[in-house]
């Protein structure tokens, strides 16, 4: 049987909030029984987005993880409802708007926190999927609809489908530990949750300091390769994707014109290793970037 999925791409979202809004705008005042009572106007988001800074001036980025209710194959809230909230055969969790008045407790039963109370009508609330709009007819939900870059896509699959394209794909899903079996997918989830490596190459060039492209950087750990990446046209590389806290890591970078060098770095957050001048004499991670540092991750 086909049922709904949500892929969220973190790389694509710029943190405009579009969903979140329309979301509050499907919602705040509007009463749709059997699916969900009014939101309130303040607080208590369906759609929440969260930011993550990594690295060192001049190389950070920023990501942007919008998190909502995951509609879980085996959700916590469905086994502590008792009837207050229900599976549906398409995917979609439902919070009784009746039955689960007064259910505060069902607010801690989810371990993602997409739970919320309302306080004014004494109700558990939580992002539906926008069932009510799908049951009539419409293609996606509101948020999809209106996210300006496609960072969010709501695809009706059934699970072999699904799986296929989550492998294609390499999506994720949150706090996979837990076992609950989201249907909310992320793509380039590692912009949020991993840590990278990167450095901008130079070479004296007639005597003048230039910033090198087309220089190959590979990263190893215990010696083994783990990743490597070309510099462009400014110099810069980045390797992501590595666990934060996961040991030492070595960088070695060469060229066929202007030589090599090299550096290493106990990774416990993002690594710029600032400018590497080939040619240059071998140098390790800085103090404060080490896995004791603070800051950006």
């Amino acid at each position: 049987m086909k049922k709904w999925n949500l892929i969220v791409d973190v790389a694509l979202c710029e943190n405009c909030h579009n969903c979140t809004l329309a979301a509050k705008d499907e919602h705040v005042g509007n009463d749709f029984p059997g699916y969900a009572a009014p939101a309130p106007a303040r607080g208590g988001d369906w759609i929440r987005i969260t930011r993550k800074v990594r690295g060192a001036a001049p190389m950070v980025d920023a990501a942007y993880l919008p998190t909502m209710c995951n509609h879980c194959d085996d959700a916590p809230c469905v086994k502590a409802g008792g009837g207050a909230v229900r599976k549906r055969d398409d995917g979609i969790v439902i919070i009784d708007p009746e039955r689960s008045r007064g259910r505060r407790d069902l607010v801690d039963a989810c371990p993602y926190g997409a739970i919320v109370w309302n306080e004014e009508r004494e109700l558990p609330q939580t992002w539906i999927f926008d069932a009510h709009l799908l049951d009539a007819g419409w293609k996606e939900p509101r948020c999809a609809q209106v996210c300006p870059t496609g960072a969010l896509r709501a695809v009706k699959q059934d699970d072999d489908a699904m799986r296929a394209q989550t492998r294609a794909e390499g999506l994720a899903v949150l706090r996979p530990e837990l076992g609950t079996k989201p249907r909310v997918y992320y793509r380039n989830l590692q912009r949020f949750d991993k840590c990278f490596v990167g450095a901008s190459v130079a070479a004296e060039i007639e005597g003048v300091k230039e910033c090198v492209a087309g220089a190959v950087a590979v990263v190893r750990k215990d010696g083994v390769e783990v990743a490597r990446a070309t510099t462009d046209a400014f110099g810069d590389f980045k390797c992501d994707g590595f666990e934060h806290g996961s040991g030492t890591y070595t960088v070695e970078i060469t060229h066929p014109r202007h030589g090599s060098a090299s550096a290493a770095c106990v990774l416990g957050v993002s690594v710029y290793f600032g400018t590497l001048t080939l040619g240059g004499v071998s140098r390790s991670t800085p103090a404060e970037l080490v896995a004791t540092s603070g800051g950006a991750a």
